[in-house]
């Protein structure tokens, strides 16, 4: 056996968000959120495409997005690189869902908490080594949860996750083992696999069950990541050269921080014009200007969309679409 790496997002949304995995996600988000209680018993899947329903909100993807039994909202990334301003994304989609659940006529009342997760594949609070953060609204002082809870945050970062096999000691662990050592595994550890979601789950990622055309779309994908980890750290060390010598007039630290944040920039749009030519060939100079304007979130949602364009038309009606700020 061999087991696609469900830390890339097409993995990811293929073993937790197709039609077939209700279950799977249940005992996902029971094991992550609740910590293995069975509190979600259902749960509908839906589009992952969320639209502002109220103007001047941006239009936004998930990796996966569902509907619990008690009327509440969850969405799921799959975040692989460290980009600008992530933390500030999750918070950001996840009030949007909030807001977005009342239609015309609908009032307060049927408002419903919303559960934005990250699952992370680096670190993002050094501060401390909980492989699993959860922030409500709280009262400053007396640390008193707000009374409708509107807004949950949960983080989940694997490197900080370090359990063998051996000492996996609950349904939590096992799903943390899975999404950290699927890929390495050759078969499914019979620890494992007796959580039928679980086995489930290791049953969609095997390779064998992909079709030749998923085969070929992950592998362009899995490409992509690792063509995109090796321009952002070469940008990052010639924009960290910049700020240096910027640094000698405005102070080290200050130049270091914005050389380094410059060049992750022009690294991804250096790698998202190269992957756009190899798409769909020579691109015109209105289109690499508007490239050049895409702010580091508007990037990634391009790079998440860039397989599914076929022709330069269904670029330029993207860039339309979700870079309405561009000119």
């Amino acid at each position: 056996m061999k087991f696609i790496n469900p830390k890339t997002d097409y993995a990811f949304k293929k073993i937790f968000g197709s039609d077939q995995s209700q279950d799977i996600l249940i005992s996902f988000l029971n094991a992550i959120v609740y910590q293995g209680e069975t509190v979600i018993v259902s749960l509908e899947i839906i589009d992952p495409y969320a639209p502002g329903r109220i103007s001047g909100l941006k239009t936004t993807y998930f990796d996966v997005k569902a509907l619990l039994n008690n009327g509440e909202n969850v969405l799921i990334e799959m975040q692989a690189l460290n980009v600008p301003a992530f933390g500030k994304r999750i918070l950001y989609n996840t009030a949007k869902m909030y807001v977005n659940q009342l239609k015309l006529g609908e009032v307060y009342p049927e408002l419903r908490a919303a559960i934005g997760i990250a699952v992370t594949d680096f670190i993002m609070f050094q501060e401390h080594s909980k492989v699993i953060s959860q922030f409500t609204l709280k009262e400053d002082e007396l640390l008193l949860n707000y009374q409708h809870s509107p807004l949950k945050l949960v983080f989940v970062e694997l490197p900080k996750f370090n359990k063998t096999l051996e000492e996996l000691t609950n349904i939590t662990d096992k799903w943390l083992y899975f999404l950290r050592k699927a890929p390495d595994l050759e078969v499914i550890p019979a620890s494992m696999s007796i959580v039928p979601e679980i086995e489930k789950a290791f049953t969609i990622a095997d390779r064998v069950n992909l079709s030749l055309e998923e085969i070929d779309d992950l592998e362009k994908r899995e490409q992509f990541e690792r063509e995109r980890i090796g321009a952002l750290e070469l940008s990052k060390a010639e924009g960290l050269a910049e700020g240096r010598v910027e640094g000698l007039a405005e102070g080290i630290q200050i130049g270091e921080q914005r050389g380094e944040q410059r060049g992750e920039q022009r690294g991804q749009i250096n790698l998202i014009k190269r992957l756009l030519q190899r798409q769909l060939g020579e691109l015109n100079q209105d289109i690499e200007a508007r490239l050049s304007q895409l702010s580091s979130e508007q990037l990634s949602a391009l790079a998440e969309a860039i397989f599914d364009f076929s022709s330069l038309a269904d670029l330029s009606s993207w860039l339309e679409t979700n870079c309405s700020n561009l000119t």
